[in-house]
């Protein structure tokens, strides 16, 4: 069955949402998520406050949309199934490490955005919860991909994955030390080898 034409106001609508979700995402990261008002967003897409609130409703709406671009951008999905289809245990562990630090190469801003939305509404920490459980079940599911290698048990082995992938520890070596997102990746794949296999 062939795709449906979208129409010329369809595509025009979504360039639309995708410029006022690029606005909104430099102004998280420059003013932070809860001092940027949809106000602000209108003005730096070059669009009415009231297409802002027709597009997304709230910031929350926005905050989903920068996320999923960034993942896409990332190629966060099909570098996952890469990673599941490495047979040699230490050759997927980098393919891991790899995958997480092209992620936060792709968009560690949104990471940040994160973190500073945390304090806002219950609705919004539910979305920032259910975001980073999708992080964390891919992530988890790499690791459990090598159980029957592994020389400490499964749930040590994500854990130790998930420490290596918090926030701070990206910020800190890349962030603050100037560590390249190579040696980053180089870092957590020897980490890695060293207290899985």
């Amino acid at each position: 069955m062939a795709e449906a034409v979208k129409t010329y106001r369809q595509v025009q609508a979504e360039e639309t949402r995708i410029r006022i979700a690029q606005a909104a995402r430099r102004l998280f990261a420059e003013r932070g998520y809860g001092a940027t008002s949809i106000d602000a967003i209108a003005k730096q897409a070059g669009v009415a406050t009231r297409t802002v609130y027709s597009a997304f409703g709230t910031k929350r709406e926005l905050l989903s949309l920068i996320c999923d671009q960034w993942l896409a951008e990332a190629g966060a999905r099909e570098r996952a199934q890469q990673v599941f289809a490495i047979a040699d245990p230490v050759e997927r562990l980098r393919g891991a490490a790899g995958w997480l630090a092209n992620l936060y190469a792709a968009g560690f801003d949104v990471v940040l955005i994160f973190e500073a939305a945390t304090d806002e509404s219950p609705e919004t920490r539910a979305l920032l919860r259910s975001k980073l459980a999708g992080r964390n079940e891919v992530m988890d599911a790499m690791i459990a991909s090598l159980n029957d290698v592994l020389r400490v048990p499964l749930k040590q082995a994500q854990a130790i994955y998930r420490a290596l992938a918090a926030p701070g520890v990206y910020q800190e070596l890349v962030g603050e030390s100037g560590w390249s997102p190579e040696e980053f990746e180089v870092f957590v794949a020897d980490s890695l080898h060293r207290q899985l296999l």
